[in-house]
């Protein structure tokens, strides 16, 4: 009985063991199976968050400012309105002529840009209208009347004491004398902004854009 006991004990005990080997074989093969990771899925939680903030970076960079700072168009703070012509068009309260005259691009020889020059009176305004890009910059602007105004409510017969408060408002480095005032951003573009005097009023501003 004894060694039938063994010998039961025996069988019994490489019948489990085959059953557990079964099962380790099976469970690896479903493992094998089930565990083939999708592309998405390869990809660690570094590069994931990588290429997200890739994305809102790319994104951030492709979308342009609503408004555009004082020195870069005081005449249009909306960056859309600025593009359109007839928006300075509605801003003159006086007759005007415009120009269109063809120019070589800053950069590629090969394109083909538009100056637009806007004449009312003594003043004129200046744009440059590169053919690829659709925008419209003001590069240069010379008025000598009250018939168009800038942002703000700045213009020709103001008072030096109230355009010394509008520049003000705008942050900008002021430089004057009992002739002239000159407006300039603290960091940026070096565009420029002079304000002459005559009688202590504002007699002529004349602009200074600068195009890359």
């Amino acid at each position: 009985m004894r060694l039938l006991y063994n010998s039961l004990n025996i069988h019994y005990a490489l019948s489990v063991r085959l059953l557990a080997l079964m099962l380790l074989v099976s469970t690896v093969a479903a493992a094998c199976t089930t565990d083939v990771p999708a592309d998405d899925e390869n990809a660690s939680p570094e590069n994931k968050d990588s290429a997200s903030d890739t994305t809102a970076v790319k994104t951030s960079i492709n979308i342009a400012p609503a408004t555009i700072e004082f020195l870069g168009n005081p005449f249009v703070a909306s960056r859309s309105q600025s593009n359109s012509l007839s928006t300075y068009y509605d801003k003159i309260q006086d007759d005007f002529t415009i120009d269109a005259d063809a120019i070589e691009n800053l950069h590629r020889a090969a394109v083909t840009d538009t100056i637009y020059t806007i004449r009312f009176g003594d003043s004129m305004l200046e744009f440059y209208a590169p053919t690829q890009t659709g925008e419209l910059h003001l590069q240069m602007a010379d008025i000598r009347d009250s018939s168009i105004s800038m942002r703000n409510n700045i213009k020709v017969g103001i008072s030096q004491a109230d355009l010394m408060g509008k520049l003000r408002v705008q942050n900008l480095l002021t430089q004057q004398t009992q002739h002239e005032v000159i407006a300039r951003n603290r960091e940026g573009a070096p565009s420029l902004l002079h304000f002459y005097l005559k009688n202590g009023k504002v007699s002529r501003i004349l602009y200074e854009g600068y195009i890359d």
